[in-house]
This record gives structure tokens, C-alpha cells and sequence, in this order.
């Protein structure tokens, strides 16, 4: 039976050739759009590094002189007290978990502040963020260490005065990272008199688009520095809260009806309280516009794909009515039918499937596909995507010959020889 196959597409080579020269441009391009999608996917997927669920940002706001209740000749150490006295109250409510001040810091943030980190001749390298923080952020957005330390540990560690940043700081340019390297000496911000001591983080992605291969980050602990510079609460402005999860309704509603009694200290007050679920909707509008329009562009590509390459098979197969019915005739079962036909389709994308992945890997050498985690070809990620592509395109030679065959296998052998 198969020698009797290979005969016939060796007999058939010129109808065979144009076959196999579309399965391979379909292959190719294939690949291409299922390897975008793939990066895409696991970006998305790929761990925060926090974690914004049953947290809120609660505005501040401060009163002027035109308001009756203003307090004149309030000092900077005043308003540093009477935020940290805000802060406390909200900490004491029962349904609070964890309270932060922190500048520039939060997730879906909008405004950032950069710095270096050095150690010995390793130099980080890239955009990284600065997060001045006192030690409750890590507990609010549930930071966890590169070794599995938990938020509460890593809290502790900012306490002692140790920097926290990102485990892959080094690691795109110098192949080490942080966690082989943590402890002192390392220059913070350009000062190489004073050495630091650093424990690694677990990369915190800026949001949920970006890959964390790119995503570089320091944590510095001001909290201590409040009493030498009460004016550093002026630009310590964003106070999140993480609320209990049993306890996590209504809480909006709830802080504002009593933000006016309990939470009106000084000149200070409540302005305004938004969750976090709506603050990275928000800021992830335009990427999730723009990945909506990729992956219907990339849609629409492969149902024209899927379209085409059935179209072709169904011709195929409805053209050899008469060779079906001639093998019918001569006893053979439907379901042997079908194998040959299906057969003869999965081998010539067999025999394609070589030459593709040799294209494939040409195309991520070249590096024309899509970035993650710092390359173009990985090669369990070019493996995995070709083998996508291959079953994909198989299920379109399934169908395409599936279908017209059933139906003409349902004609009787002498109907559809006469018609011949």
C-alpha cells in the first residue's frame, strides 16, 4: 500500500511539486504568526512580581487659605505628622492589611524616577525604576524575594536599612544575577564612597504587557529619613492600602463616609480613593487596544490561511471522484480511502516540514520575529512553535480532504465513473 502511494506521488511530481511549494510558504508564514502570538501570550502571562488585588490608592488633599478650616504657619514637621497620624489610623482599621507611602512606585504608574546600581565593574544597565518606598510596600503589593523570601521578610530587610532590586538587574548584559552576587558593597546612585547592602526581588514588571526580561527596579527604604528630612513627606504622595480579602467590600463607600470625622488632620483630608483594578484599566487602555487590533489582524491572516489551503485540498480530492470510485470498486473500504488520501496530504507537509523549520530558523537568526526575553531564537520556543504550525496545518489537510471525500464515497463507483 505505501509503495503503491510513493509511486503515485512520484507519478503525480509536477501537481505534487506546486503542492508542496504552497505548504511550505504556509508553514513559514505560519510560524511567523504563531510565534508573535506565542510571545504575546506568555508576556502577558509571565508573573507580575506583585500583586494589586484588594488594593486601593487613596489622594490626599490639603487645604488652602481660602478654606475657613485652613491651619496657618503649618510646618514641614507638622504636615510629615500628620500624615504619618493618617497612615496610623487607616493601619488600625480592622479591615486594613498593610499601609504604604511610596514615590513613584506603585504598579501602573505613569510617573518614574530612575537610578543606577553598581557593583565592582558590573553596571546596570537600561531604564531602572526607583521606587522610594517605606517598608509596608512590599507588604501591600506582596513583593517576594528571588529565593522565595515572603513580603514580610523582604519588609524586614528594608527596615535594616538593605536595598531591594530586581534579580535580572545584571543579567542581560553580564549573564549574572543578583541572587549570586547579593550582599554588601554594591554603589547606589552614582556613590562610590558609601556601599550598600542589596537583596534580590523578584523582577516587578512595569505592567502587564512588558516582559519582565526588561523590567529593572530598586527599592529604597525613606521611612527612616522622615525625621532628618520632614520635607521628604512632601513628595512621598501616593499612600496605598491592601484591605483584608474576607473584608474587601464596599470599602470605598465606606472610608469616605468616615474620611470626614476620622481622617481630617490638619490641613489635610481625603480626596479621593480608587482601586487598583481600575487604575491598571486605565493605564493598560492602549496596550490592550493595540494587542486587541494584533491578534484580529493575525486572525484574520490565518482564516485567509485556513481558507486557501482547504480550498485546495477540497479541489484536489473532489477532482479524484473517479479514482475513489475506481478503488471502491475494487473493494477497498471507505476508511482506507480516507487513510490514503488523508496520507498523501500529511506527507508532503512531512516532506515540506524540514525546509520550513530550516526557513524558521533563518528568520529568527535574522532576527525579523518577535523579541522575548532578550532574543529572537530560543530553540525550544522555535520547536514549539513550528510544531504548532505543523498541527495546525495538518487539521486544514484533514478537513479539506475529509469532507469532499466523505461525500464522494457516498456516490455508487458506477455513477461516478460514467459521470467521468
Amino acid at each position: 500500500m505505501q509503495k503503491k502511494l510513493f509511486n503515485q506521488m512520484r507519478n503525480e511530481w509536477r501537481s505534487n511539486l506546486w503542492l508542496a511549494l504552497e505548504l511550505l510558504v504556509v508553514s513559514v508564514v505560519m510560524w511567523y504568526i504563531i510565534d508573535l502570538l506565542y510571545c504575546r501570550a506568555a508576556t502577558y502571562l509571565e508573573p507580575r512580581g506583585f500583586d494589586v488585588e484588594h488594593c486601593y490608592r487613596i489622594y490626599l488633599g490639603y487645604l488652602t487659605d481660602k478654606s475657613t478650616d485652613y491651619r496657618a504657619g503649618e510646618t514641614a514637621e507638622q504636615r510629615r505628622d500628620d500624615v504619618l497620624e493618617l497612615v496610623e489610623r487607616l493601619r488600625r482599621r480592622p479591615e486594613v492589611e498593610a499601609v504604604s507611602l511610596s514615590n513613584n512606585a506603585h504598579p501602573y504608574n505613569g510617573n518614574n524616577s530612575g537610578c543606577e546600581l553598581q557593583y565592582d565593574t558590573l553596571q546596570s544597565q537600561g531604564f531602572v525604576v526607583r521606587r522610594y518606598v517605606t517598608p509596608d510596600f512590599v507588604r501591600v503589593f506582596r513583593y517576594r524575594g528571588a529565593r522565595g523570601e515572603t513580603p514580610e521578610q523582604m519588609a524586614a530587610l528594608l527596615e535594616q536599612g538593605h536595598l531591594l532590586a530586581s534579580d535580572n538587574i545584571f543579567l542581560s548584559r553580564y549573564g549574572v544575577r543578583l541572587t549570586d552576587i547579593a550582599g554588601g558593597g554594591f554603589h547606589f546612585n552614582g556613590d562610590t564612597i558609601n556601599t550598600v547592602t542589596v537583596d534580590a526581588l523578584q523582577p516587578v514588571r512595569y505592567h502587564d504587557y512588558q516582559e519582565a526580561w526588561y523590567c529593572y527596579s530598586v527599592c529604597y527604604n525613606v521611612a527612616s529619613y522622615l525625621n532628618q528630612a520632614p520635607g521628604l513627606i512632601y513628595s512621598l504622595s501616593e499612600l496605598c492600602v491592601r484591605v483584608k480579602a474576607d473584608e474587601d467590600h464596599n470599602f470605598i463607600d465606606r472610608l469616605r463616609a468616615d474620611s470626614e470625622k476620622q481622617f481630617r488632620i490638619g490641613n489635610i483630608y481625603i480626596a479621593d480613593i480608587r482601586s487598583f483594578a481600575d487604575i491598571r484599566h486605565s493605564f493598560q487602555q492602549s496596550w490592550v487596544k493595540d494587542t486587541q487590533f494584533m491578534v484580529a489582524g493575525m486572525g484574520f491572516l490565518m482564516l485567509n490561511i485556513f481558507l486557501g489551503l482547504l480550498g485546495t485540498f477540497w479541489f484536489r480530492t473532489q477532482q479524484r471522484r473517479s479514482e475513489i470510485a475506481l478503488h471502491m470498486a475494487h473493494g477497498a473500504t471507505r476508511r482506507a480511502v480516507f487513510a490514503r488520501l488523508l496520507q498523501e496530504g500529511l506527507l508532503l507537509l512531512l516532506f515540506v516540514t524540514p525546509l520550513a523549520l530550516v526557513a524558521d530558523y533563518l528568520l529568527a537568526h535574522a532576527e525579523l520575529n518577535a523579541w522575548y526575553n532578550g532574543t529572537t531564537l530560543e530553540p525550544g520556543r522555535l520547536l514549539l512553535c513550528a510544531a504548532l504550525s505543523f498541527a495546525f496545518i495538518a487539521l486544514m489537510i484533514l478537513v479539506g480532504i475529509w469532507y469532499p471525500a466523505r461525500r464522494a464515497m457516498r456516490i455508487q463507483p458506477a455513477e461516478a465513473l460514467h459521470d467521468e
